[in-house]
Formats: C-alpha cells, sequence, structure tokens
C-alpha cells in the first residue's frame, strides 16, 4: 500500500498521510505525462477522498507503468503532483465540438462545466465568449453596410449584422436569439435560467460545428482522398 501526503480536504488537516488503495488511468497530456485518479484515505480523519495526480516526468512514468500507484514503496510524492481533488466539477459535461482553436475550447469547457453545477450565468458568460471569439474574425476590418463600432462591441448585434450580410449561415438565425441584441441575457443582467444557458449552449455548438468542425473534417477527407489516389498511382 503507497503513502501520499497532501492537505485533506474533509478534515483540513495539512501535509496528511494519505493510505493510497487504488488508482486508475485517465486523460494523458503532453504525448508521455499519465494523469490518474487515486482512491485515498486519511489517516486524520480516516474519511477517503479522490485526488487528481500527474506524473513528475518520465523516469517516473516508467516506474508508475511496472509497479502501479498502490504498490509503491516509496512516498507517492516521489512521483507524482497532486493537481486537485474529484469534486462536483467532474460531473459529466457537453464535449466541445472538434477542433477549435485552443481559447475557445477552453472556454466552451470552463462554460460547459460551470452549466453542470448549475451556475447558468457563469456558463452563459463563458458561452458568449466562444461565440464572440468565433465571430470577432468574420467582420471586415473597415466599416461598410452600417457596421459601426457599436456593432463591433455588442454581440447581439454583431450577429444580426452577420446574418444580415451573408457571413454567417441563415440557418442558424433562429437559434441565435439566445444572444439578446442588447446584451441582456443574463450573462450581463445575471438573471439566466437554465433554459437559457441550455438555449445557448445550443446556438454556441452549433455555430462552432459549422465554423470549424465541418470544414476541418472536409479537409481532412480531402487529404485521405488524395492520399488513397496517391498510393493507387
Amino acid at each position: 500500500m503507497s503513502e501520499l501526503v497532501t492537505d485533506c480536504p474533509r478534515c483540513t488537516a495539512t501535509k496528511i498521510t494519505f493510505d493510497l488503495l487504488a488508482s486508475t488511468k485517465i486523460e494523458p497530456q503532453h504525448r508521455w505525462q499519465n494523469w490518474y485518479e487515486a482512491f485515498c484515505v486519511c489517516r486524520h480523519c480516516h474519511k477517503s477522498m479522490i485526488f487528481v495526480v500527474s506524473e513528475n516526468g518520465i523516469d517516473e512514468s516508467e516506474t508508475i507503468a511496472k509497479v502501479g500507484l498502490a504498490r509503491l514503496t516509496a512516498s507517492v510524492n516521489n512521483f507524482v503532483r497532486v493537481e486537485r481533488y474529484v469534486t462536483l466539477r467532474d460531473r459529466a459535461t457537453t464535449p466541445p465540438p472538434e477542433h477549435l482553436p485552443e481559447n475557445i475550447r477552453l472556454a466552451f469547457e470552463e462554460g460547459a462545466m460551470c452549466l453542470s453545477v448549475n451556475c447558468v450565468n457563469a456558463a452563459g458568460t463563458m458561452f458568449r465568449l466562444c461565440v464572440d471569439h468565433a465571430t470577432t474574425g468574420l467582420l471586415p476590418e473597415a466599416n461598410e453596410n452600417g457596421l459601426n463600432a457599436a456593432i463591433r462591441r455588442s454581440l447581439g448585434l454583431k450577429l444580426q449584422w452577420l446574418f444580415d450580410n451573408d457571413r454567417l449561415p441563415h440557418a442558424l438565425r433562429d437559434l441565435s436569439h439566445a444572444v439578446k441584441e442588447d446584451g441582456n441575457d443574463g450573462a450581463h443582467a445575471g438573471i439566466l435560467t437554465v433554459q437559457d444557458a441550455e438555449d445557448l449552449l445550443d446556438f454556441t455548438v452549433a455555430l462552432l460545428e459549422r465554423l470549424y468542425t465541418e470544414p476541418k473534417r472536409l479537409e481532412l477527407a480531402i487529404a485521405r482522398r488524395a492520399a488513397r489516389r496517391g498510393a493507387a498511382a
């Protein structure tokens, strides 16, 4: 049985020893670093906790792969870093659409996490941020066809201008009503309902898939076809 030293979220004891009884590997990072969820019991309060830990380095990763976290004879802290502990934030969330820019993906994941724990106003703010990032680049540099500074500042007005000028698919227009023209949709006023946040989520997903996921999938399909043709030649 391995030992892990960290602060206990259950009894607030600091730098207390935990018995690490079991672990499971979760998502890898940086192509080499494995992350784990480790089931531990505090020696002070005797209550259990699941910690999320990450490997310290490649050598440590190789050792863990041979014996497993729960069978390390030295302190587990020599091999991993405690990132956090499992909470309600780990409840299943809506995954982001594929092939998003990093800043938009991170904002979407934060919004989905907020929605999963019923923080609807925070979720709405992050979904609006996704839409704002995704659509800013669709505006021309010069003001034209009524475009002005006020429209550039207001997400709702910006979306209306993009639809009116055929820079966004009109099929998305009905869903876009989740973003009010004056911005007073809860993200600013703090009065979003769960239904409002879910409407924002639906529009955000549909928009991001149209702008990023579908074009990239088509690009990859064309590349695969070209590769097949080249191999057959």
